[in-house]
C-alpha cells in the first residue's frame, strides 16, 4: 500500500534544488565530513600501497603526491558544480546536461557496476582477515555474513549508514595520525633504539632506484587508491546543507591527500628499507615492526578489516543512490524508484546486494574464471568517470555563469587552462594504463564493460523511440472518466516517487 503521491514537480526542477527527490535528510555535518575523509582512505593504502614502495622505491612519495594532484584538481571540477547545482546523482546529471544523454547514461552506469563490484571484492577481503581467526569456517559464509550486516544498516536509514561510516572513519584517521606521529617519534630520534633521519630514502640505491619512468608508471595505481573522494557529492542529496557540505569537504581535501598519503608513505620509506620483504607484503605493519611495536598483525588486520567495512558499507550507499538517480531520466527500470518510509531506496540497494551476492558465489565456485573477469573489468571504470567529470565541468562551466553567475561560489582554479590540463593528465593515465603490462588486462577488460552499457543505451534508446511512435499513433480514447488522469497527468507521475507504508 502507496501514500498518496506529492504534488508532481517538473524534472528540472527537482533536479535542480536537490531537495524534492523523497530521499531521506539523515545526514548530518559531522557524518559528511568523515564519510569525505573516510572516502580515500581504503584498504588499498594499508595493503596495497606495498606494490608501488615496490615498484617505485622511496619516490613512490612522487607517485602518490602526482596522482593526490590530479584527484585533487578532478574534485575541485566537480565541487564547483556540485555547490552551485546540488542534485541527485551529482555527476551523472551533470554529464548527461553537459555531454547529452549517451554520455550521462554511460557515467551513471560504469560508477554503479564499479561499486558493486566493489562491494564483492571487499566482502572476500573482510572474509579473508576473518578467516585468520576462523580458520574452520568457509571463506563464503564469512564473506556473505559481513555482507548481509551491513546491507541491514544501509537498509535501515541513511542515517544508519552515516553513523557505522562516521565510526569506521574515525578509527581510520585514528590509526594514521597515531602512526604519522610514531613515525615522526622514529625519524626525530625520539623513540627509544631509533635509527634517526631519513637515510633510508637513497642509501638502498638512491631516491628512484628504478628510474624514474618507473616512478611516472606507479601514477596509474595510485590514482586509484584515491577513488572514493567524490562519494559526498552523492552523499550529500541526503544533508541538510548539500552547498555547504560538499564546499567544506572538498576545500579541505588537499590537506587529507598530502597528510594521510603521502605523509604515511614517506614515513614507511624512512624508517624501513624499501627493498625490505614485508614492506611489499604490508607496508605499515613493517614499519611498525621496525618500531617494535607488540602485536603488529592483530593491529594491522584491525585497521584493515575496519577500512574493509567502511569501502563495503560506502560502496552499497553509493551503487543503490546511484541506480536511484539513473531512474529519474528513464535510465534505470522504475521499479528502483521506491523509497522506504524513512527515504531509503531499498530495492536499489539489494539490486547492488544481488550482483555482490552473485559475486562472492563466483568468488567460490570459479575463482580464475568468472571471478578474475569481474575483478579486472572495472579496474580503470572509475578513472573513465573521472575523465568525463572533468570534460562535464568545462562544458557546464559557462552554462552556469549564464543562469546564475552568484552560484559558483566555488570555482575551478585558472579556469579554464588547468581545467584543460587536468583532462590531459587524466587521459595520459587512462593511456598509460592501456599500454602498461600490469594493467593492459585491466583496461582492456574494462573497454569490454563500457562496451556492454554502450549497447545498453541503444537498446533503451530504440525502445524509448519505438514507444513514442506507437503513442502517436494510438487514436485518443472517445470518452473517459472524469477521474481518469489525461495523458499530461499521467506523464508527469511517472517520475513521481512514492514511498513504501510498512
Amino acid at each position: 500500500m502507496t501514500a498518496t503521491p506529492p504534488p508532481a514537480q517538473s524534472q528540472d526542477s527537482d533536479q535542480d534544488n536537490g531537495q524534492e527527490s523523497g530521499l531521506g535528510k539523515g545526514l548530518k555535518k559531522r557524518h559528511m565530513n568523515l564519510i569525505a575523509l573516510g572516502g580515500v582512505i581504503g584498504a588499498g593504502l594499508f595493503v596495497g600501497s606495498g606494490v608501488v614502495i615496490e615498484s617505485a622505491g622511496p619516490a613512490a612519495i612522487v607517485s602518490f603526491l602526482i596522482a593526490g594532484v590530479i584527484t585533487l584538481l578532478i574534485m575541485r571540477m566537480l565541487a564547483e558544480m556540485a555547490v552551485a547545482k546540488p542534485v541527485v546523482g551529482s555527476f551523472y546529471v551533470y554529464a548527461r546536461e553537459a555531454l547529452g544523454n549517451r554520455a550521462g547514461f554511460s557515467v551513471g552506469w560504469m560508477y554503479w557496476y564499479f561499486f558493486v563490484i566493489v562491494v564483492a571484492v571487499e566482502a572476500i577481503a573482510g572474509g579473508r582477515i576473518l578467516q585468520l581467526y576462523l580458520p574452520s569456517a568457509p571463506l563464503w559464509i564469512l564473506s556473505l555474513g559481513l555482507l548481509v550486516i551491513l546491507t541491514c544498516t544501509n537498509l535501515v536509514s541513511a542515517r544508519s549508514f552515516g553513523e557505522f561510516e562516521y565510526w569506521f572513519s574515525s578509527i581510520k584517521v585514528i590509526a594514521i595520525v597515531l602512526f604519522l606521529g610514531l613515525g615522526a617519534l622514529w625519524i626525530t630520534g625520539l623513540w627509544p633504539d631509533s635509527t634517526p633521519g631519513v637515510a633510508n630514502l637513497v642509501d638502498h640505491g638512491g631516491f628512484a632506484p628504478l628510474g624514474w619512468g618507473a616512478v611516472l608508471a606507479a601514477v596509474v595505481p595510485c590514482v586509484a587508491f584515491f577513488t572514493g573522494a567524490e562519494i559526498v557529492t552523492i552523499a550529500a542529496a541526503e544533508s541538510a546543507e548539500p552547498k555547504k557540505a560538499v564546499a567544506r569537504a572538498m576545500r579541505s581535501i588537499v590537506v587529507r591527500i598530502i597528510t594521510f598519503y603521502v605523509g604515511s608513505i614517506f614515513v614507511v620509506v624512512a624508517v624501513v628499507p624499501w627493498s625490505a620483504e614485508a614492506v611489499g607484503v604490508s607496508p605499515y605493519a613493517a614499519a611498525l615492526s621496525a618500531l617494535h611495536i607488540p602485536g603488529v598483525a592483530t593491529i594491522m588486520n584491525v585497521v584493515i578489516l575496519t577500512a574493509v567495512l567502511s569501502c563495503l558499507n560506502s560502496a552499497l550507499y553509493t551503487s543503490s543512490r546511484m541506480l536511484f538517480a539513473l531512474t529519474r531520466n528513464g535510465d534505470a527500470p522504475h521499479m528502483f524508484t521506491r523509497l522506504s518510509g524513512g527515504g531509503v531506496p531499498r530495492r536499489a540497494i539489494l539490486a547492488g546486494t544481488v550482483i555482490g551476492y552473485a559475486s562472492v558465489i563466483a568468488a567460490f565456485v570459479s575463482p580464475d574464471l568468472v571471478f578474475s573477469f569481474l575483478v579486472n573489468s572495472y579496474g580503470a571504470v572509475a578513472l573513465f568517470v573521472y575523465l568525463m567529470i572533468a570534460i562535464s565541468q568545462v562544458a557546464l562551466r559557462r552554462k552556469l555563469e549564464a543562469q546564475d553567475p552568484g552560484a559558483l561560489s566555488l570555482k575551478m582554479w585558472l579556469f579554464p587552462w588547468l581545467s584543460y590540463a587536468t583532462i590531459a593528465l587524466m587521459g595520459t593515465v587512462i593511456a598509460a594504463m592501456a599500454v602498461l603490462p600490469t594493467t593492459r588486462s585491466q583496461f582492456w577488460l574494462s573497454v569490454v564493460t563500457l562496451a556492454f552499457i554502450l549497447i545498453g543505451y541503444e537498446f533503451r534508446r530504440r525502445s524509448r523511440t519505438s514507444a513514442e511512435r506507437l503513442d502517436a499513433v494510438t487514436p485518443p480514447a472517445e470518452s473517459a472518466p472524469e477521474s481518469a488522469a489525461t495523458g499530461a497527468e499521467a506523464e508527469q507521475l511517472v517520475g513521481v516517487v512514492t514511498r513504501e507504508q510498512h
